[in-house]
């Protein structure tokens, strides 16, 4: 279906559609260009419908489940532009100099809106949760996984509670043996990851608490978050594990991290003086 104009489709297919997959069609069309970027849940809320009605909108037009029809949109919309891109903004005439401009404008714009969206409340209970925390676990997947390694890796610099698994299989062990003392930090640009989703309930149900840094602040994991963080970068389906959702993101575990530290300070400076020395030979 990606070289179908999936646009031509909806619109030769809309006499057949229901009433309920008529206002989905109405707002896919309207709103083109902002559809690729929302979640099911997002998309949902906009029509007035549930997420089951956006599924069976997707299995009518062919597609087997609703990214795989973002997937064919971006195609159409890509199709559409008169001079090719190869991402959002960038076109394939760009100067070296316009390149390193829009790229260095899309990272700004990412990390300006991430600040904008910043719930300095619940900031302030996350790093709560933190400090009092045994163990803090962070959990990704995907391009989430590496930023979850970028997060533990900095924690590890001042505390010994921070933990880590690269392995799916590991991570859902790891997270059924959290315990009330333990917190949760799970990672996911699209908050609708299957393992990602997996773990977060496990983690639940061990009565650990969750911090989650995503895009959306209605998906099926933040209905299991205590505590959700917002990253404002936006990323099409064609753009998976951008670098403007990744900085977003490690923007705010900086932030976590920072906080983190002053609170800590004693303890953490003294941790941060033994994790420098058990490296500082490794790196002559």
């Amino acid at each position: 279906m990606q070289n179908t104009d999936i646009f031509s489709t909806i619109h030769t297919t809309y006499n057949s559609f229901t009433n309920t997959e008529k206002k989905v069609a109405d707002q896919v069309i309207k709103n083109r260009t902002q559809v690729i970027y929302m979640s099911i849940t997002d998309l949902a809320d906009r029509c007035g419908v549930g997420e089951s009605s956006i599924f069976r909108f997707c299995k009518t037009l062919g597609f087997k489940g609703y990214q795989e029809f973002k997937i064919a949109m971006a195609h159409s919309l890509n199709s559409e532009e008169e001079t090719p891109q190869i991402d959002k903004e960038i076109l394939r005439n760009d100067s070296l100099e316009e390149l390193s401009a829009k790229v260095k404008n899309t990272n700004i714009s990412a990390l300006d809106e991430t600040h904008s969206l910043i719930d300095y409340s619940n900031l302030d209970k996350a790093v709560s949760l933190l400090v009092a925390a045994d163990r803090i676990r962070f959990f990704g997947v995907g391009a989430s996984l590496i930023t979850a390694m970028e997060g533990y890796n900095k924690f590890l610099r001042i505390t010994n509670k921070s933990e880590f698994t690269v392995d799916q299989h590991l991570q859902a062990m790891t997270a059924s043996l959290m315990t009330d003392r333990d917190v949760a930090v799970i990672i996911s640009y699209s908050g609708s990851t299957k393992d990602t989703i997996e773990v977060a309930r496990a983690v639940k149900e061990a009565g650990a608490k969750t911090i989650c840094i995503t895009r959306f602040v209605k998906s099926p994991l933040t209905a299991y978050s205590d505590i959700t963080l917002l990253c404002g970068a936006n990323e099409g389906p064609l753009q998976g594990g951008s670098l403007s959702a990744k900085i977003a993101q490690l923007y705010l575990l900086d932030v976590l991290y920072f906080e983190y530290f002053k609170r800590t300070f004693d303890i953490s400076v003294a941790n941060k003086e033994k994790t420098a020395k058990a490296v500082v030979e490794k790196l002559l």
